[in-house]
Protein backbone atom coordinates (compact mmCIF):
# COMPACT_ATOMS: atom_id res chain seq x y z
CA UNK A 1 0.00 0.00 0.00
CA UNK A 2 3.03 2.41 0.82
CA UNK A 3 5.01 1.53 -2.24
CA UNK A 4 1.67 2.28 -4.58
CA UNK A 5 1.08 5.44 -2.43
CA UNK A 6 4.68 6.72 -3.37
CA UNK A 7 4.18 5.44 -6.64
CA UNK A 8 1.05 7.77 -7.11
CA UNK A 9 2.87 10.84 -5.64
CA UNK A 10 6.12 10.62 -7.65
CA UNK A 11 3.45 10.27 -10.66
CA UNK A 12 1.58 12.97 -9.94
CA UNK A 13 5.02 15.13 -9.64
CA UNK A 14 6.59 14.27 -12.68
CA UNK A 15 3.29 14.82 -14.57
CA UNK A 16 2.68 17.97 -12.69
CA UNK A 17 6.44 19.50 -13.86
CA UNK A 18 5.63 17.92 -17.34
CA UNK A 19 2.14 19.28 -18.09
CA UNK A 20 2.55 22.33 -15.76
CA UNK A 21 5.90 23.65 -16.45
CA UNK A 22 8.01 21.90 -19.29
CA UNK A 23 4.46 21.87 -21.86
CA UNK A 24 3.26 25.66 -21.49
CA UNK A 25 7.24 26.54 -21.68
CA UNK A 26 8.14 24.72 -24.70
CA UNK A 27 4.79 25.87 -26.22
CA UNK A 28 5.16 29.96 -25.20
CA UNK A 29 9.01 29.68 -26.66
CA UNK A 30 8.18 28.19 -29.95
CA UNK A 31 5.03 30.83 -29.91
CA UNK A 32 7.66 33.66 -29.21
CA UNK A 33 9.83 32.88 -31.94
CA UNK A 34 7.90 31.58 -34.94
CA UNK A 35 4.71 33.43 -34.13
CA UNK A 36 6.01 36.38 -32.56
CA UNK A 37 3.12 38.83 -32.96
CA UNK A 38 0.24 36.90 -32.91
CA UNK A 39 1.64 35.19 -29.67
CA UNK A 40 1.46 38.98 -28.27
CA UNK A 41 -2.06 39.98 -29.11
CA UNK A 42 -0.96 41.16 -32.53
CA UNK A 43 -1.00 45.03 -30.81
CA UNK A 44 -1.55 48.05 -33.16
CA UNK A 45 0.90 50.64 -31.27
CA UNK A 46 1.16 53.88 -32.27
CA UNK A 47 3.49 56.67 -30.25
CA UNK A 48 4.60 54.10 -27.90
CA UNK A 49 1.05 53.39 -26.66
CA UNK A 50 -0.94 50.11 -27.93
CA UNK A 51 -4.26 51.15 -29.60
CA UNK A 52 -6.11 48.25 -30.39
CA UNK A 53 -5.19 44.83 -31.65
CA UNK A 54 -5.52 43.53 -35.30
CA UNK A 55 -7.24 40.11 -33.94
CA UNK A 56 -10.20 42.13 -32.18
CA UNK A 57 -12.80 44.37 -33.72
CA UNK A 58 -13.49 48.15 -32.63
CA UNK A 59 -16.76 50.28 -32.56
CA UNK A 60 -16.55 53.36 -34.77
CA UNK A 61 -19.60 55.41 -34.76
CA UNK A 62 -18.05 58.68 -36.70
CA UNK A 63 -19.65 58.39 -40.12
CA UNK A 64 -16.11 59.56 -41.79
CA UNK A 65 -14.64 56.58 -40.33
CA UNK A 66 -15.50 53.20 -41.91
CA UNK A 67 -17.57 51.03 -39.44
CA UNK A 68 -16.99 47.87 -38.31
CA UNK A 69 -19.17 45.03 -38.01
CA UNK A 70 -21.66 44.86 -34.96
CA UNK A 71 -20.43 42.70 -32.32
CA UNK A 72 -22.87 40.68 -30.19
CA UNK A 73 -20.89 40.80 -26.81
CA UNK A 74 -21.87 42.63 -23.68
CA UNK A 75 -21.81 44.91 -22.09
CA UNK A 76 -19.69 46.81 -24.48
CA UNK A 77 -18.84 46.12 -27.77
CA UNK A 78 -15.74 43.59 -29.05
CA UNK A 79 -15.15 42.98 -25.31
CA UNK A 80 -12.82 39.86 -25.22
CA UNK A 81 -14.07 38.38 -21.79
CA UNK A 82 -17.73 37.86 -23.27
CA UNK A 83 -16.37 36.68 -27.14
CA UNK A 84 -19.74 35.03 -28.14
CA UNK A 85 -22.35 35.72 -31.13
CA UNK A 86 -26.19 36.39 -30.48
CA UNK A 87 -27.55 33.25 -30.54
CA UNK A 88 -30.29 34.29 -32.61
CA UNK A 89 -31.56 32.51 -35.76
CA UNK A 90 -32.70 34.12 -38.85
CA UNK A 91 -36.50 33.75 -38.22
CA UNK A 92 -35.76 35.00 -34.61
CA UNK A 93 -37.65 38.38 -34.53
CA UNK A 94 -34.99 40.56 -32.13
CA UNK A 95 -32.68 39.94 -34.97
CA UNK A 96 -34.58 40.84 -37.71
CA UNK A 97 -35.66 43.92 -35.54
CA UNK A 98 -31.77 44.64 -34.78
CA UNK A 99 -30.80 44.05 -38.90
CA UNK A 100 -33.93 46.46 -39.71
CA UNK A 101 -31.95 48.82 -37.20
CA UNK A 102 -28.85 48.64 -38.45
CA UNK A 103 -29.92 49.26 -42.27
CA UNK A 104 -31.70 52.35 -41.25
CA UNK A 105 -28.62 53.97 -39.30
CA UNK A 106 -26.31 52.97 -42.54
CA UNK A 107 -29.01 54.33 -44.79
CA UNK A 108 -29.70 57.28 -42.71
CA UNK A 109 -26.09 58.26 -42.56
CA UNK A 110 -25.40 58.17 -46.62
CA UNK A 111 -29.00 59.16 -47.87
CA UNK A 112 -28.19 58.41 -50.88
CA UNK A 113 -26.61 54.85 -51.71
CA UNK A 114 -29.38 52.99 -52.67
CA UNK A 115 -27.20 49.89 -53.10
CA UNK A 116 -27.48 46.60 -51.49
CA UNK A 117 -26.16 46.61 -47.46
CA UNK A 118 -23.81 43.74 -46.96
CA UNK A 119 -24.60 41.50 -45.04
CA UNK A 120 -21.57 41.49 -42.66
CA UNK A 121 -22.48 45.59 -41.66
CA UNK A 122 -26.03 44.34 -39.99
CA UNK A 123 -24.82 41.12 -38.44
CA UNK A 124 -22.42 39.99 -35.81
CA UNK A 125 -19.74 37.07 -36.51
CA UNK A 126 -19.66 33.88 -34.51
CA UNK A 127 -17.08 35.72 -31.99
CA UNK A 128 -18.72 39.02 -31.57
CA UNK A 129 -15.15 40.38 -31.83
CA UNK A 130 -14.19 40.48 -35.67
CA UNK A 131 -12.09 43.08 -37.00
CA UNK A 132 -13.03 42.94 -40.58
CA UNK A 133 -15.56 43.35 -42.82
CA UNK A 134 -15.61 42.28 -46.41
CA UNK A 135 -14.43 44.60 -49.49
CA UNK A 136 -18.23 44.66 -50.34
CA UNK A 137 -18.82 46.22 -47.07
CA UNK A 138 -16.29 48.71 -47.38
CA UNK A 139 -17.14 49.77 -50.91
CA UNK A 140 -20.26 50.32 -49.71
CA UNK A 141 -18.86 53.00 -46.99
CA UNK A 142 -16.41 54.18 -49.46
CA UNK A 143 -18.83 57.00 -50.92
CA UNK A 144 -19.68 58.29 -47.71
CA UNK A 145 -16.44 58.31 -46.41
CA UNK A 146 -15.11 59.86 -48.96
CA UNK A 147 -17.71 62.58 -49.24
CA UNK A 148 -17.02 63.48 -45.37
CA UNK A 149 -13.41 63.43 -45.49
CA UNK A 150 -13.07 65.45 -48.84
CA UNK A 151 -11.41 62.61 -50.55
CA UNK A 152 -11.68 61.23 -54.03
CA UNK A 153 -13.24 57.72 -54.00
CA UNK A 154 -10.20 56.42 -56.67
CA UNK A 155 -7.63 57.39 -53.83
CA UNK A 156 -9.90 56.09 -50.93
CA UNK A 157 -10.59 52.86 -53.06
CA UNK A 158 -6.75 52.39 -53.68
CA UNK A 159 -6.84 52.94 -49.91
CA UNK A 160 -8.85 50.23 -48.87
CA UNK A 161 -7.67 47.80 -51.96
CA UNK A 162 -4.28 48.43 -49.57
CA UNK A 163 -5.67 46.91 -46.71
CA UNK A 164 -7.74 44.17 -48.34
CA UNK A 165 -5.98 40.96 -47.27
CA UNK A 166 -6.72 38.25 -49.54
CA UNK A 167 -7.37 34.33 -48.23
CA UNK A 168 -5.40 32.70 -45.93
CA UNK A 169 -2.45 30.43 -47.80
CA UNK A 170 -4.29 31.19 -50.61
CA UNK A 171 -7.82 29.16 -49.84
CA UNK A 172 -8.66 29.85 -46.67
CA UNK A 173 -11.55 31.99 -45.94
CA UNK A 174 -12.61 35.10 -47.81
CA UNK A 175 -10.49 38.64 -48.98
CA UNK A 176 -11.44 40.69 -45.87
CA UNK A 177 -10.47 44.34 -44.37
CA UNK A 178 -9.53 45.00 -41.22
CA UNK A 179 -10.96 48.30 -39.91
CA UNK A 180 -8.85 49.11 -37.54
CA UNK A 181 -5.53 49.85 -39.92
CA UNK A 182 -7.75 51.15 -42.72
CA UNK A 183 -9.25 53.76 -40.67
CA UNK A 184 -5.92 54.63 -38.71
CA UNK A 185 -4.64 54.93 -42.63
CA UNK A 186 -7.23 56.97 -42.78
CA UNK A 187 -6.12 59.47 -40.56
CA UNK A 188 -2.75 59.80 -41.67
CA UNK A 189 -3.62 60.75 -45.23
CA UNK A 190 -2.42 64.42 -45.93
CA UNK A 191 -5.45 66.71 -45.70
Amino acid sequence: MQRDLFSAVVLFLLLTVATGIVYPGVVTGVAQIAFREPANGSLIVRDGKPIGSALIGQPFSDPKYFWSRPSATAPQPYNGLASSGSNQGPTNPALAAAVRERVEALRATDPGNDAPVPADLVTASASGLDPHISPAAAEYQLRRVARLRGLEEAKLRALVQQHTEGRQLGVLGEARVNVLPLNLALDALPR
